[in-house]
């Protein structure tokens, strides 16, 4: 049993050594809001749009109808800013909000008191062209 077990360490193949990793530098990123009226999500991207940071009211350890509450949208968007500050040391934002929930003005709100400088703001809820197909005449 021995010999086998010799064998087998011989023929195993050497590991290269990683190479450290360097520490992603974001400083101007993008910060989604979507505020629906049952929960608000915020997720964090760079430029370009790729993720660095996401919570969500649900994520935060809110449950049920609390989730779409103003508090629990200010408790999600400290916990996704402070991530992309301590990870990525994200500064300055651009934010989109989307959605008719109570988590709006929140979220905006904590992001400015972060200390993270807002330079644009913007409302991208989708807003509907021409309404919903109407229902069918009734019959007298």
């Amino acid at each position: 049993m021995r010999e086998e077990t010799n064998q087998a360490t011989e023929t195993a193949p050497i590991k290269k050594p990683r190479k450290k990793r360097t520490k992603r530098s974001v400083v101007y990123a993008h910060v989604h809001v979507l505020a629906s009226m049952n929960n608000t999500i915020i997720s964090v991207t760079d430029p370009q749009g790729a993720l660095l940071a996401s919570a969500s009211a649900g994520s935060s350890g809110f449950r049920g109808s609390k989730k779409g509450t103003a508090y629990a949208a200010q408790v999600a968007a400290e916990k996704a800013v402070s991530a992309a500050r301590q990870l990525y040391g994200m500064e300055k934002a651009d934010v989109f909000i989307r959605g008719v929930g109570m988590g709006r003005d929140a979220a905006t709100r904590t992001l400015i008191n972060q200390k993270v400088k807002v330079e644009n703001l913007n409302d991208i809820t989708g807003v509907p062209h021409g309404g919903v197909r109407p229902r069918k005449a009734r019959r007298t």
